[in-house]
């Protein structure tokens, strides 16, 4: 059957497949087989450099550029490579904005329609990818390779410059950007830039006013729920992160991190105007304004402005007399 035949019976019998395991309907006999291999854990094709397996063949062809490094889907906007079509369709969505897949509960919208699909879980209540291991029950099929990692201790996307791995390629791309510096996500009240969506959020807030995570303890409130949970640890003293070396503990495993630097010596984090290096990304992007003179936190009593945010909430108390 042609490629247009194909296409045009997508239209006149839409939904003609249907799983008998969740309900979902899809287009095609092969896309229901596809499908139904998220419920029965099949994975038939198998990648020769590593021996990881994928329920289509499509992803393992995807998969076999992390081994040769092919990126040939290239954006014409600014320039960055994926190795799949669709990676480069869904990176296009972060210049233009465009949210396609709308929740009709509620109206929120969403740049995948995988994102939809976890956030109308949220409606329906429906979790129905189950762990083989534990039980547990997940939202979405991401969500549960994600959770079946906790089992394995499988971390398959390396980092080819410090070597540090992860589970999921989404927090690989977010952590090169440390190295790289890139940082995409642009705020448009102040122009200050993130490497990672979710830190922009949580920093919108900051111009919001918005806190809304309040520590039941002192009553201080915070943008964000991870925050709040640090913020926690003040109150009930608790350190699980604990080093090997000379058994200091830790409130963070990014904390854990930084220390066990002191142990080994580690500086990755490297100025290119002077060369000077850190132990921390956050101590560099300090460090680098005093280069470029960035001031950007801003007093709104008499607009003193700071490289740093804790320089801002020191001074604010000469206006408020509380103590920071």
């Amino acid at each position: 059957m042609s490629t247009l035949c194909c296409h045009k019976r997508s239209h006149a019998e839409e939904g003609r497949y249907e799983c008998s395991e969740c309900g979902k309907s899809v287009t095609s006999s092969s896309s229901l087989r596809s499908h139904q291999r998220l419920h029965s854990g099949e994975r038939p094709y198998k990648c020769n450099e590593c021996g990881k397996s994928f329920v289509r063949s499509s992803a393992l062809r995807n998969h076999q550029r992390v081994h040769s490094g092919e990126r040939p889907y290239e954006c014409t906007k600014c320039g960055k490579s994926f190795m799949s079509g669709p990676g480069l369709s869904y990176h296009r969505r972060v210049h233009t904005g465009e949210k396609p897949y709308k929740c009709h509960e509620c109206g929120k919208s969403f740049m995948s329609s995988s994102g939809l699909g976890c956030h109308q879980s949220i409606h329906t209540g429906e979790k129905p990818y189950k762990c083989n291991e534990c039980g547990k029950s997940l939202a979405s099929s991401s969500g549960l390779r994600y959770h079946q990692s906790v089992h394995t201790g499988e971390k398959p996307y390396a980092c080819i410059e410090c070597g540090k791995s992860f589970i999921r390629k989404i927090t690989l791309s977010e952590h090169i950007r440390l190295h790289s510096g890139e940082r995409p996500y642009e705020c448009n009240i102040c122009g200050k830039s993130f490497s990672r969506k979710i830190t922009l959020s949580e920093h919108r807030k900051l111009h919001s006013g918005e806190r809304r995570y309040v520590c039941n303890e002192c009553g201080k409130s915070f943008t964000a729920s991870s925050s709040l949970r640090f913020h926690q640890r003040i109150h009930t003293g608790q350190k699980p992160y604990q080093c090997n070396e000379c058994g200091k503990s830790c409130t963070t495993s990014s904390a854990l991190r930084r220390h066990q630097r002191v142990h080994t010596g580690e500086r990755p984090y490297e100025c290119s105007e002077c060369g000077k290096s850190f132990t921390a990304s956050s101590t560099l992007r300090y460090h680098r304004r005093v280069h470029t003179g960035e001031r950007p936190y801003e007093c709104n009593q008499c607009g003193k402005s700071f490289t740093v945010s804790y320089g801002l909430r020191s001074h604010q108390s000469v206006h408020t007399g509380e103590r920071p």
